[in-house]
């Protein structure tokens, strides 16, 4: 899976004013909405933004973000919801780049690209277009939650290579969709709140999996407790056989004990979304998800629409995605997993899969 791009650099699309603002407005940066300072940005103008769940570099020009800990979070400004923060492209300025094997200033800047040039000025060098990921380059980490030591466990090794990590890509980084695939057949799940799961069967072997490591099974471990209790081993073994393939199935652990018990639950359980193929490297149909779940006796997230058509904008998804929880009508649902019933591979951008999360849950939670 590729890693995250949490700094890119991107093209101010759309400038608005706010209402009762006289020093911001709101930018549109792909499909975030960012407020900005007032005549700081032009449209067309070059930025170089950065997402939520960014961790900024404690460095001089970021200590604006010190009672965050440097984190970007969802907030909202006069009634405006902002997501991200939008940078000059001059923040680039001082950062060196390797051209040749030599250290040599960014010195030239126009609206699509950042040049440097040699020092007769006649040969340019484009370093930067648009799109292109500078997180490395400014420092910027993703923050991650605290780990329980309960889900933490005895690590085996790191997650396997013979699986694919979840993580969803957010629907204002993938907008595209909304047209080009606007005919297709889609099914809409509840993005459970909880932690990753991942159980396997490969080549005789059982194993259990939080989101980035493969763990042994010990006592006091959650993610292992609660797959014996599923008895997955056994289900696992006995589809793998019938299916003659390896697999892994994967799904979003919740109860007691993790991420503050969103939904109240009693216990834990797991909330399946995937099967795949090990031999093939491919995921398997959301028809062949649910007979598996059914069969076995498992639960899937919660399912909010089986047959569903793409809307028209990112807005009209994102305010979608509110509403209550399928788990707990009295706490506000994360947000939305939309996915075509037929696996989808994009020849750029790999299985066709993403997520919108609730702005109201966002601001409620302080997420």
């Amino acid at each position: 899976m590729e890693e995250r791009k949490l700094a890119t650099i991107e093209v101010i699309k759309d400038l608005q004013p706010i209402e009762g603002a006289d020093a911001i407005e709101v930018a549109t940066v792909r499909g975030w909405k960012v407020v900005v300072k007032k005549n700081e940005f032009k449209v067309g103008d070059l930025c170089v933004y950065c997402e939520i769940d960014s961790v900024m570099p404690q460095k001089p020009e970021f200590y604006f973000l010190q009672t965050s800990r440097f984190r970007i979070k969802t907030i909202k400004l006069r009634g405006q919801v902002s997501q991200g923060i939008c940078f000059p492209i001059s923040i680039l300025i001082d950062r060196l780049e390797v051209i040749n094997n030599k250290e040599l200033p960014i010195n030239y800047i126009d609206s699509e690209f950042l040049y440097l040039t040699d020092e007769n000025e006649k040969c340019g060098y484009i370093l930067y277009r648009v799109g292109d990921d500078v997180t490395e380059i400014l420092g910027v980490t993703k923050y991650e939650l605290p780990i329980p030591a309960q889900l933490a466990g005895k690590v085996k090794g790191n997650f396997p290579s013979f699986l694919k990590k979840t993580d969803e890509e957010r629907i204002q980084n993938m907008g595209w969709v909304l047209s080009e695939y606007k005919d297709e057949l889609f099914y809409v799940t509840e993005k459970v709140d909880g932690t990753s799961f991942t159980a396997y069967y490969n080549n005789g072997v059982f194993g259990v999996c939080s989101r980035n490591l493969d763990l042994f099974e010990t006592e006091d471990n959650t993610h292992w407790k609660v797959a014996r209790e599923l008895d997955l081993e056994n289900k696992m073994t006995a589809f793998s056989k019938y299916a003659g393939a390896n697999f892994g199935l994967q799904g979003e652990l919740a109860g007691e004990g993790i991420q503050k018990n969103h939904y109240k639950l009693k216990g834990q359980n797991v909330f399946f979304f995937n099967i795949f193929d090990i031999n093939t490297h491919e995921y398997l149909s959301y028809e062949r998800l649910m007979e598996f779940l059914s069969h076995y006796e498992l639960k899937s997230v919660p399912i909010v629409d089986g047959e569903f058509k793409l809307l028209s904008t990112v807005d009209e998804m994102l305010k979608y995605a509110e509403g209550k929880s399928l788990l707990n009508p009295d706490v506000e649902r994360e947000g939305l997993v939309i996915r075509p019933h037929r696996v989808i591979e994009h020849p750029k951008y790999g299985r066709i899969s993403f997520k919108a999360i609730s702005n109201k849950y966002l601001l409620h939670t302080k997420e």
